[in-house]
């Protein structure tokens, strides 16, 4: 039997991602080169809530800031390995100068990246609007594990290793 599943509303969609999202450190961000490859750099994930948009801090004489600029489809991929929670955002980039956002979001730990501080002229805001997302949330790590060894001694696949959705926003 076949369970139909209703769509979430774009606002528990955010809501799920948020809160799998959140506390994740780093995020890899994948933009496509020149020659049509896939490259994915690390980011810090900023500390804001998650309403749609991400947030990135990038140094604008990187390749991977130019090739946001000529092709802005982007994905945003995150990993928590300590709880089974993965998630894939898909979105569009766009570069932006808003020097009240970036107060906001600024921290000393880009000083390492960013010597001259806030007013290195370097630094370039990276917006990420989102469009969609795919996440995988684990039911928990024992679980999870008990899941895959009683899979292996069976030879029958994991019954419940958690939740798997692709969303729109």
């Amino acid at each position: 039997m076949t369970q139909h599943r209703e769509q979430p509303t774009r606002e528990e969609a955010i809501k799920t991602l948020a809160g799998l999202i959140q506390g994740i450190k780093f995020a890899m961000l994948t933009v496509t080169t020149n020659q049509g490859h896939l490259k994915a750099h690390p980011m810090t994930t900023q500390q804001t809530e998650f309403d749609g948009d991400l947030w990135f801090l990038a140094d604008k004489s990187t390749e991977q800031v130019q090739c946001m600029r000529e092709r802005p489809e982007v994905n945003v991929s995150y990993s928590d390995p300590g709880k089974n929670n993965y998630v894939s955002v898909s979105g569009t980039a766009e570069l932006v100068e808003d020097r009240a956002k970036l107060e906001e979001l600024w921290s000393d730990f880009y000083k390492a990246y960013f010597p001259e501080g806030i007013d290195d002229p370097n630094i370039q805001l990276v917006k990420v609007e989102a469009h969609g997302a795919e996440y995988w949330e684990g039911s928990g790590k024992m679980k999870a594990l008990f899941q895959m060894a009683r899979a292996a001694v069976t030879g029958k696949p994991a019954t419940d290793m958690g939740n798997n959705d692709t969303v729109k926003l």
